[in-house]
């Protein structure tokens, strides 16, 4: 799943051109903080807003000292980071 979000980042980057520093920043800093991140990519419309990051669940805290770090060293700039888990996915709901 990572292998497959990175190559999504990578395409709506170069084929799409919808990416942009920040957002390349803080997919490439997720990527550099070691073996407990599997994968990072743009989220939403594209052109600036969010990333989404899969990742193991005891590496959350130091994934985030590392994201708000190095965005603040590379780009001058604070960066939020919302962990978020994975819900059930779509399915029908008896009313």
């Amino acid at each position: 799943m990572g292998v497959l979000m990175n190559a999504s980042h990578e395409s709506l980057r170069d084929n799409f051109e919808v990416s942009c520093k920040e957002i390349d920043v803080l997919v490439e800093l997720a990527k550099s903080y070691g073996d407990g991140v599997y994968g990072s990519q743009i989220t939403g419309g594209g052109f600036g807003g969010c990333t989404v990051t899969l990742l193991r669940q005891k590496d959350v805290d130091g994934l985030i000292r590392h994201l708000k770090e190095g965005y603040k060293e590379k780009l001058g700039l604070d960066c939020s980071c919302f962990v978020t888990d994975a819900g059930d996915g779509s399915r029908v709901i008896q009313l």
